[in-house]
């Protein structure tokens, strides 16, 4: 197996997987999608994904109609993209993907959180490229063969394909995400959920001491509601 399952694998028994703030991840993920590409999924492939997360979220159908009528709404504001990096103690990097509609607000409050927990606040550029950024696809089992499966989707940008207990995962360079989404719904394959994760490129082993520490810090920025994913280069068992 390669990095992206070590990787699902260390991140599956985590925290951050089932966090409350799903829905509210989602809401804005929604905002983002309309305002980006208008209210009808057939015609909007980002929308499509989002209701499709929604969906393995169990998120309410009412409450993503909601939100997409919302989000049309031209008043309503829209959320930007903001990445923040950095470095937690014992030199772990951390990388932060937010969504905010204040600016001013989401970095005084990650700098504060890096301040408070001993970490330092890094500027643009300065851990990203240790992160590999990866689209996923979780696909039904059904009569599919993993290996056959990556062979025939390997023209398309698939670099590993794997089975767990939830289906068949499916991880490719950020780039190639809508040229796989397309290949996956011209088969008529369903597609559980997808989206994006960062994988490190290298990870650090550290004490349990040590854990501690740098578990304190993504906690806290955790916890901020313009934070969406938070990624790191410690070592996960």
């Amino acid at each position: 197996m390669g990095r992206a399952f070590e990787f699902r694998k260390g991140r599956k028994m985590k925290r951050w997987s089932a966090m409350a703030k799903t829905f509210t991840r989602i809401g804005k993920d929604i905002v983002m999608a309309v305002k980006e590409g208008g209210p009808n999924p057939d015609a909007n492939s980002r929308l499509r994904a989002v209701i499709q997360n929604a969906k393995a979220a169990n998120m309410p159908k009412d409450n993503v109609e909601r939100a997409i009528k919302n989000a049309s709404n031209k008043d309503t504001a829209n959320y930007k993209e903001i990445l923040f990096e950095g470095y937690a103690p014992h030199g772990i990097a951390i990388l932060i993907e937010t969504a905010s509609d204040n600016n001013n607000r989401t970095v005084a409050n990650i700098r504060s959180y890096f301040n408070k927990c001993n970490g330092t606040m890094g500027t643009q550029g300065s851990v990203e490229f240790m992160f590999d950024h990866t689209c996923n696809f979780r696909i039904p089992k059904g009569n599919l063969d993993p290996e056959e499966l990556e062979l025939e989707l390997i023209d398309f940008g698939a670099e590993e394909v794997f089975e767990d207990e939830d289906g068949i995962l499916i991880y490719a360079p950020f780039g190639s995400f809508g040229t796989i989404q397309k290949e996956l719904e011209n088969r008529g394959l369903e597609i559980l959920s997808s989206g994006f994760e960062r994988i490190p490129q290298i990870t650090k082993e550290l004490t349990e001491g040590q854990i501690a520490d740098v578990e304190k810090l993504i906690e806290k920025i955790e916890e901020d509601d313009d934070v969406m994913n938070v990624y790191h280069t410690m070592k996960e068992e």
